[in-house]
């Protein structure tokens, strides 16, 4: 094979060697990790499926071959050929006996190397840093879950609506829209598909649509994106239960799938297998008032005492393993294989302190809004983190008050204080993952709602006729990919769970 090997060789993904052993294959793919050991180099290959060590001997290869391999750094392209055997000490549990290989790019000083990297470094380096295992593992775990969303809607008998990325109307408050020139009119980039969505199911019943939504909503916090991914079924004929069904039914179907097809990426990043596994029917099921109630309770104050007390055992536990790590890197003599795995696990012990650190300092501030919590509030960021770390179910919160949601929501007709509404919190303290609700089918309610929001009752025509022809109970749903994908993988920063993340205050790429 020569350095202009044909684009038509055929090679074998990574991820397929194991039904290849003792047959002679050919690989392309990048440099991830490379060591030289006299007459013999270990090149460790990734290819997008995997990672696989080629065995590179010196006896067996042309000797410019060789040479041109052995300067190769991290991230070069090539494409070899070679034996595939058992080898239980490698990744995917085989490796690749290299009697050709072809350097395709070779490639110096990448930036993106073991050592450790702030955030800021790795988010302008975002194009680079996908070759990383940890966002590759996340976003595969993202496709998975982005699959398992279509199949379940397809199998249970929803229709797929495309809805429009150009809106002429508020869906979730007229503050958080992004406005655009169309044409020389006014128009907005798209909150949410759901309006449209209710005109779509007094046509085909049960729908769904799954795309790009944009908030111009001015927060920082590791919750929240400007541009983010959401699925978003809308169901005539239906009721709360019904929806809370739904609900339940597709976050089981979704965590079952991902534990079935990307258990190895799950163990990679460390994530809670364990909690994982526990994801089966019955979620737990609170109104407001009760969550309300819990807020403000003696027991939610000794449960975040306890919760504190944890975290400095933590915090102090993880301290003392860096300092372990660093007085052996400053002593010296560490062979090199210590000293790559210590490079890659002080940034992660790092990355761990600061976290425990800002649980710590947020602590006392939970603490205090929780004991002040008022009913008629909205549950804020704080609240959901309580209530979803006293369980380790995701919990719906039912009933919230009329004033703190959306003018499309049903009121509910035994208790007008409250709405028709849920919100389905991650457990372990990830929080809102899904909000969802009746929609008010009243026509003359929904009217004096849009009074009462402000908006322009021209506007939302349209959105009223659905009201007058053949209105029915109807209701639905909208599930954020990223925060899904956050709480599957254990990742506290949503930004982690989008190929190119948009931030208020940061667009890299």
């Amino acid at each position: 094979m020569n350095s202009s090997a044909s684009q038509t060789t055929k090679t074998t993904p990574v991820n397929r060697l194991s039904e290849a052993i003792g047959q002679t294959v050919t690989l392309a793919g990048w440099v991830y990790h490379h060591r030289v050991s006299g007459k013999v180099q270990f090149v460790v290959i990734r290819d997008g499926t995997g990672l696989c060590q080629c065995v590179f001997e010196k006896t067996a290869l042309p000797e410019a071959v060789f040479e041109s391999v052995k300067r190769l750094g991290q991230e070069s392209s090539l494409m070899v050929t070679g034996l595939v055997r058992a080898e239980p000490r490698s990744p995917g549990g085989v490796e690749v006996a290299v009697s050709d290989a072809a350097v395709i790019c070779p490639t110096t000083d990448f930036p993106i190397t073991p050592k450790e990297h702030g955030v800021e470094f790795l988010m302008r380096n975002r194009h680079l840093h996908l070759r990383s295992r940890r966002p590759w593992c996340i976003l595969r775990i993202r496709h998975t879950v982005i699959d398992a969303i279509r199949c379940f809607f397809n199998d249970n008998g929803f229709t797929l609506i495309d809805t429009p990325i150009f809106t002429a109307a508020a869906g979730e408050g007229e503050q958080t829209l992004f406005a655009v020139d169309y044409f020389g009119q006014p128009m907005y980039l798209t909150q949410t598909g759901q309006l449209y969505l209710e005109a779509a199911a007094m046509s085909f019943g049960k729908v769904y649509c799954f795309g790009p939504t944009f908030r111009a909503e001015k927060s920082k916090t590791r919750r929240h994106l400007t541009e983010f991914w959401m699925v978003e079924p809308e169901v005539a004929f239906i009721d709360l239960p019904g929806l809370l069904d739904l609900a339940e039914h597709f976050i089981t179907s979704i965590v079952a799938r991902v534990l079935k097809d990307n258990r190895p990426e799950l163990e990679e990043l460390d994530a809670d297998i364990a909690a994982l596994e526990k994801i089966t029917p019955p979620f737990v099921r609170l109104t407001y008032s009760q969550a309300a109630e819990i807020l403000t309770s003696d027991r939610t104050q000794r449960f975040l005492a306890e919760q504190l007390e944890h975290f400095k055992m933590q915090k102090a536990a993880l301290e003392a393993e860096l300092a372990q790590i660093e007085a052996a890197e400053k002593k010296g003599g560490l062979k090199k294989w210590q000293q790559e795995k210590n490079a890659r696990r002080i940034p992660e012990l790092r990355s761990e302190i600061a976290e425990l650190e800002t649980k710590i300092e947020n602590n006392p501030k939970h603490a205090e809004l929780a004991a002040g919590f008022t009913w008629g509030k909205d549950l804020g960021g704080s609240d959901e983190t309580i209530i979803s770390l006293m369980h380790d179910k995701p919990v719906f919160v039912t009933h919230y008050p009329r004033q703190a949601k959306a003018f499309y929501m049903k009121t509910d007709r035994s208790d007008p204080r409250v709405v028709e509404n849920f919100d389905l919190l991650a457990p372990q303290g990830f929080g809102e993952i899904i909000g969802g609700s009746m929609r008010e089918d009243d026509y003359d309610r929904l009217l004096a709602r849009i009074h009462e929001e402000g908006y322009n009752p021209d506007h939302y025509a349209w959105y009223l006729d659905l009201r007058k022809y053949g209105s029915v109970p109807h209701g639905g749903f909208g599930l954020g990919v990223e925060r899904t994908v956050a709480w599957l993988t254990d990742q506290r920063h949503i930004r982690n769970c989008i190929a190119f993340p948009r931030l208020m205050d940061k667009v890299y790429l």
